[in-house]
C-alpha cells in the first residue's frame, strides 16, 4: 500500500510541476518537507495538493478520506512535515475506513 500512496503523491507533484516555474524537487521524495519552514507549499497550495490526493486516493482504493482535517492539524508531529510522514497518515486514515488490507 505504501508504494501505490507514494506513486500518487509523485504523480499530483508531477501534475503541479506542470504548471510552475520553480519545480518540487522529486529526489530524496520521502524527505521532502511539504509545509512549515522548508515546506514547498504555503497553506493555500497544500490545501490544493492534499485535495488532489484525496480525489486520487478514492480512485485508486475506492474509500474517501480527508486529509486537511482537525485530526490532522492536530497531531503532535505535523503528517505535512514530509512525503514519509504524510504516507504513514494516509494508511492510518485507509485503515480507519477499512481499506488497510487493500
Amino acid at each position: 500500500m505504501t508504494d501505490r500512496i507514494l506513486q500518487i503523491i509523485i504523480e499530483s507533484i508531477d501534475d503541479i510541476n506542470t504548471m510552475r516555474e520553480e519545480k518540487i524537487p522529486t529526489e530524496n521524495i520521502l524527505d521532502l518537507s511539504l509545509y512549515g519552514n522548508d515546506g514547498v507549499f504555503e497553506s493555500m497550495y497544500l490545501v490544493a495538493f492534499l485535495s488532489q490526493i484525496e480525489e486520487r486516493v478514492e480512485d485508486e482504493f475506492e474509500v474517501e478520506v480527508t486529509l486537511a482535517s482537525e485530526k490532522a492539524v492536530s497531531l503532535r508531529v505535523s503528517p505535512f512535515s514530509s512525503v514519509r510522514r504524510l504516507i504513514a497518515f494516509i494508511e492510518s486514515e485507509l485503515q480507519l475506513v477499512g481499506a488497510g488490507t487493500v
